[in-house]
């Protein structure tokens, strides 16, 4: 973290404002065709506030600034996105695909650029590092790919024993996290990970590892959620985590229905894990979190095919949702794309 934003987030943790839970989401989107699927990634919220999402094998840019909506392509035959991550610099989105390709889309034409090689299986994690593309694939590999170079495999290493469902990149861009679906949590040095060698590896986890989120404020810090068998932030099945930037606390979303947990995000405070609340208006699981470049909103992707806006992070809001059909995703279908 840079000095001057370790001293606003200072600032702002001296400050003890009560913190209340929004009642409702502020906007509600249709995603017809959402894919069930807990392995898979396809949401991802860029630095120029356009929010992109796959709905079956189509993928979809959600500008939330004038909220305009446009398809980006639909896939071929019976192949479909299985992640989706904006470049740092949104220049470029990267799409993984359910039968192993890796695409690198250009954001202001809207055209492919170039496929990425490596990967023998679906590729559902994705995760950028500057100039750098890290993939994780079913074939149990991870590759770090140079976007730039004709040859793009900077290196490739195998760790887990099975499907790599989470990637991310700490803030300092020097330490990689990685969970499998063997439970297990990697981290890597990025300058050591041409010879395969890990930090650390974690195998607290009972189920799956797809949530992954670096602390903003502790370089230290990484949270991690498992699977339905897991029931742990190493906290429920978590299906994505967010931390929020302007406050300690960290959100979670919640994938199948238990006694105590029912379809939720819920917010707790960070180091203390006591919970602030939860949101309940998912009609099924959650399946992926994002976050707005200014940290005050995340959006929710739920198996009930809706994508769900909630200012959480930020100041109190209206009750009163607001739901446009015009706004819905529903509408690309009967609509024609210019």
């Amino acid at each position: 973290m840079r000095e001057e934003e370790a001293v606003a987030f200072k600032n702002i943790s001296k400050k003890h404002h009560r913190r209340q839970m929004p009642k409702r989401e502020v906007r509600v989107l249709d995603a017809p065709h959402i894919v069930n699927d807990y392995y898979t990634n396809i949401l991802d919220w860029g630095k120029n506030n356009t929010l992109a999402v796959a709905l079956g094998s189509e993928m979809y840019l959600w500008n939330a600034n004038n909220r305009n909506v446009s398809k980006l392509f639909e896939a071929n035959g019976n192949d479909r996105p299985a992640s989706v991550a904006w470049s740092e610099n949104t220049k470029f989105i990267a799409v993984g695909f359910l039968h192993s390709k890796l695409q690198l889309w250009d954001a202001e034409t809207s055209k492919p650029i170039r496929d990425l090689e490596g990967h023998s299986k679906r590729v559902a994690a994705i995760a950028w590092n500057g100039q750098m593309l890290t993939s994780g694939s079913h074939d149990k590999s991870i590759i770090n790919h140079d976007v730039r170079a004709g040859r793009n495999v900077i290196c490739q290493v195998k760790g887990h024993r099975a499907e790599i469902c989470g990637l991310k990149w700490s803030r300092r861009g020097n330490m990689l996290s990685s969970g499998g679906n063997e439970n297990h949590i990697y981290v890597w040095d990025s300058s050591k990970m041409s010879s395969s060698s890990y930090l650390h590896c974690f195998k607290e986890h009972c189920a799956a590892v797809k949530a992954l989120a670096w602390c903003p404020y502790d370089s230290d810090v990484l949270a991690s959620g498992g699977g339905t068998e897991d029931k742990c932030i190493k906290l429920w099945n978590v299906c994505g985590l967010e931390w929020n930037r302007h406050h300690k606390e960290i959100l979670s979303g919640h994938g199948f229905s238990t006694s105590t947990q029912q379809n939720q995000l819920c917010l707790w405070r960070y180091p203390s894990m006591t919970k602030v609340g939860g949101l309940d208006r998912h009609a099924s699981r959650i399946l992926h979190l994002s976050q707005s470049p200014d940290g005050l909103t995340v959006v929710s992707a739920g198996a009930d095919e809706t994508l769900r806006f909630w200012d959480v992070f930020g100041p109190p809001i209206n009750d009163t949702p607001q739901i446009s059909n015009l706004d819905n995703l529903l509408s690309l279908k009967i609509s024609p794309i210019r």
